[in-house]
């Protein structure tokens, strides 16, 4: 298909919104970003326009449904709702824009996503991932956070800042803080998809990130066959791109580059020592 500028693109019963930025997958190398769980196409501000110019890739930026313009969502949310979206909406997604090759860029449940998905099937156009600030297990500290926030979005401004970003920000926040506070969630675990990721793995993560710790970064060395390149953002906490854009827009252009253009034969190197 013809990619316009920005629209929405049917998947399944829901309408999602989306921009693309630069050149279409069918043309250029493509960085797909998965947003975070209260976040939105929109919600990355001028992040994508500044890579796409970092790195001349294609970048295409879209809401998931419950988010942004995109169709709300049914609530509450099902507990493996990131599995749902990384092993059943995102491959008809990449389908349906003709991705062709390029990178995962997620941040927080867009980073867990796209772990799941480059680890729960071998899709060779995904040629590496960047994850900023991602979970693989759930933590006391990500708990504790997520409840404090739900107590401001019930009791300060935080409900109306959000509804710039969400038309229905009730679908939105609690099909998220829902799910990450139900008690059956502590047991949510994903590691297990990381020693099948067979390509190049980039995880930023902020210095004082107030939804989680060094714990996961230890996961990803103990359980990645592939090279896991680690940056720590001073100053950042859980939301370094918005926080320390400079270094986080270096970080994620410079791995972009050395997988998509630098070195074309990075991900066949740094993973050939991995048996099937």
């Amino acid at each position: 298909m013809t990619l316009a500028p920005s629209g929405l693109l049917t998947i399944g019963s829901s309408d999602l919104e989306y921009r693309m930025i630069g050149p279409a997958p069918d043309r250029a190398p493509t960085i797909v970003m998965l947003h975070e769980g209260l976040g939105s196409a929109a919600l990355w501000g001028d992040f994508p326009d500044r890579l796409q110019a970092a790195t001349s890739a294609g970048v295409f930026v879209y809401s998931r449904a419950g988010y942004g313009a995109s169709s709300p969502v049914k609530l509450p949310r099902p507990l493996d709702y990131m599995h749902i979206e990384a092993l059943e909406v995102l491959p008809k997604l990449l389908g349906q824009i003709g991705f062709r090759r390029g990178l995962l860029v997620g941040h927080s449940d867009g980073a867990s996503i796209a772990a799941i998905y480059a680890g729960g099937g071998q899709d060779h156009r995904v040629q590496g991932i960047a994850l900023i600030a991602p979970h693989f297990i759930v933590e006391d500290i990500s708990v504790a956070s997520i409840a404090t926030i739900k107590t401001a979005y019930e009791t300060s401004e935080l409900k109306a800042k959000l509804t710039r970003w969400h038309s229905d920000v009730d679908n939105a926040f609690y099909g998220w803080n829902g799910a990450w506070l139900d008690p059956k969630f502590r047991s949510w675990d994903i590691s297990e998809y990381l020693a099948y990721i067979r390509v190049p793995v980039a995880i930023l993560q902020g210095a004082d990130d107030e939804y989680g710790t060094i714990r996961q970064i230890e996961i990803a060395r103990q359980e990645c066959y592939c090279p896991v390149d680690v940056t720590e953002i001073p100053g950042a906490g859980h939301q370094p791109h918005r926080e320390a854009p400079g270094p986080t827009l270096d970080a994620v252009s410079e791995f972009a580059n050395a997988v998509l253009r630098d070195q074309p034969n990075m991900k066949q190197n740094a993973c050939s020592d991995i048996l099937d």
